[in-house]
């Protein structure tokens, strides 16, 4: 009986030593201080550099600078289309040359390109404030920034329009981002 009893404990000794290995391995250490069973070794801790550059992907000025420049191509995209499809272009009484046309597209191009960019960039710049500023993320803070957005871009006009600019760009924003969320 006291073999049997000796060989069941040099087992579970062996065993435990496996486990201690498999837990405690040296290579299995992310830091000095840090030691992980291999079950949660699985996930990776991100380095200092990963971490700061992820928080500078998510800054306010990141985003907002993504969007001017974004804003600037579609809006550029646009004023080239409407350069294009535009009825007067043909109608000046004198003789029209490519320099003029390229000169038009490049006025049309720069002006709508230079319009969305600002757009973008002040709407992005308010919700992500209004993000950072409520800790959610979720479609209000779309419907705040689109109301905020409209009603200064309206407000030029005078308060009527900065109203009627509130509403449609917050219902705008609201109906964009039920259609990204969903």
């Amino acid at each position: 009986m006291d073999s049997g009893n000796n060989s069941q404990t040099e087992s579970s000794k062996l065993d435990f030593d496996k486990l201690s290995l498999l837990l405690l391995d040296p290579s299995k250490r992310i830091s000095d201080r840090i030691i992980l069973p291999v079950s949660l070794a699985g996930h990776q801790f991100k380095s200092k550099d990963e971490l700061r550059v992820e928080a500078a992907f998510e800054s306010c000025t990141f985003k907002t600078i993504t969007s001017c420049a974004v804003g600037f191509g579609f809006g550029a995209f646009m004023g080239l289309i409407s350069a294009s499809m535009d009825p007067n272009t043909g109608i000046s009484p004198e003789k029209q040359t490519v320099k003029m046309i390229l000169k038009d597209f490049k006025v049309k191009t720069m002006g709508y390109g230079k319009n969305f960019a600002i757009i973008g960039a002040l709407f992005a710049a308010i919700e992500c404030n209004i993000e950072n500023h409520r800790g959610r993320s979720d479609w209000k803070n779309g419907t705040m920034a689109g109301g905020i957005t409209g009603g200064l871009i309206g407000l030029r006009a005078g308060v009527k329009a900065g109203i009627f600019g509130a509403a449609g760009f917050a219902a705008f924003s609201t109906i964009i981002d039920y259609y990204m969320r969903s």
